[in-house]
């Protein structure tokens, strides 16, 4: 009998212990919630204190110091700013060391961003806002440059043929030199916008005669142009693929670049390749050559920068971090002279429609010690 009351003695005082484990757990817990002010219900907020502890080298790229500003574009969303969302967002460039804005085309097809006597006459649609008038403002107030992108017919995309893009500039540059460039003190520079990668079709004939006029109209403001090299992500952005096979080799990219800048050096005084068609691994080659090919024709050597990213089939949101700052170390290892992005309003403004924007924003203020 005495066997028999111990074991329930026990058993009772196990199957206690085992009610009771929760409680203490769920004590203990409760306990720590309190200790952090995590109680059931709190909001929690963003402690903007809390730095990334980062393992890399902090400043080992090249700072963007330009950025293009793309309101006539064809594939990637307007976000339909108005005057109040543009002007913070030349604060917010501001903010981070961006000194130079351009205007990436004045016009595309139909869609133009002032309103030109000579393009409306061509059948252009009327924009609801003078567009460069407002951009030349906030350049003016923020004290940045101003580059001018010329008039974009959409021919060359569809004939692969430049000539068609010089008889419509000709009245454009004319047009807007007198009525914009000469009335404000950003008006600093020309951006010829037909991109090319290769040995194209008339480039070399409508880049200077494009290059040349702004220069004679403007007194010799400086030109700049941002063509794309045709490796292996320089795909369309409107097809499945992510990557090609015939891709351009790096000693080709040189032959066909020595040719096109040695018909074009005396009328543009900077080339920005783009930078997200070729491969990580392949930076520093192509970067080098790009560098020795500007230096050889005494043009600066600029690195149009992608802030978007195009490693993933959704076309396009903002890039990875990582892979923007080794496109911008590989600019500075290979020592070229300034970088741009395409594009700090949609993939790395704090206000774009992308939240990933924001974040990327965050992470290049770390990088660069920027408060």
């Amino acid at each position: 009998m005495d066997n028999r009351r111990d074991f329930m003695k026990k058993s009772a005082m196990v199957v206690a212990g085992a009610l009771a484990l929760p409680h203490i757990e769920g004590f203990a817990a409760e306990q720590k919630f309190r200790n952090l002010n995590l109680t059931p219900g709190f909001v929690p907020k963003k402690n903007a204190s809390l730095q990334s502890k980062l393992i890399v080298p902090q400043k080992a790229g090249l700072p963007i110091t330009g950025t293009f500003l793309d309101e006539i574009s064809h594939d990637i969303p307007h976000q339909n700013w108005g005057e109040a969302e543009w002007d913070l967002d030349f604060q917010y460039m501001k903010s981070v060391g961006i000194d130079t804005v351009i205007m990436i085309r004045s016009g595309y097809k139909k869609f133009i961003t002032y309103p030109s006597k000579y393009l409306l006459g061509k059948g252009c649609y009327m924009p609801s806002v003078d567009l460069l008038d407002m951009y030349l403002r906030l350049a003016d107030k923020y004290g940045m440059k101003f580059y001018f992108g010329l008039y974009d017919t959409g021919h060359y995309w569809e004939t692969g043929d430049m000539t068609y893009e010089i008889e419509d500039n000709k009245y454009v540059i004319d047009e807007v030199w007198q009525n914009y460039g000469a009335k404000h003190q950003s008006f600093q520079g020309w951006y010829i916008s037909g991109e090319i990668s290769r040995a194209t079709k008339g480039a070399i004939g409508a880049f200077h005669a494009m290059g040349k006029q702004c220069k004679d109209v403007s007194n010799g403001l400086p030109t700049f142009i941002s063509p794309w090299i045709d490796g292996k992500k320089a795909v369309a952005a409107s097809g499945a693929n992510l990557t090609k096979e015939n891709a351009v080799s790096v000693q080709q990219h040189e032959k066909e670049w020595d040719e096109i800048f040695a018909g074009i050096s005396d009328v543009v005084d900077a080339c920005a390749f783009q930078d997200g068609q070729i491969d990580y691994n392949e930076l520093d080659a192509f970067f080098t050559v790009n560098k020795k090919l500007a230096d050889k024709y005494h043009m600066q050597c600029w690195t149009n920068a992608e802030s978007f990213d195009r490693d993933m089939p959704i076309r396009f949101l903002p890039i990875k971090f990582d892979k923007l700052r080794l496109k911008l170390e590989a600019a500075k290892r290979c020592g070229y002279d300034k970088a741009i992005t395409f594009e700090f309003s949609h993939f790395m403004s704090p206000q774009s429609s992308y939240a990933q924007a924001g974040n990327l924003y965050n992470r290049y203020k770390e990088y660069f010690n920027i408060k």
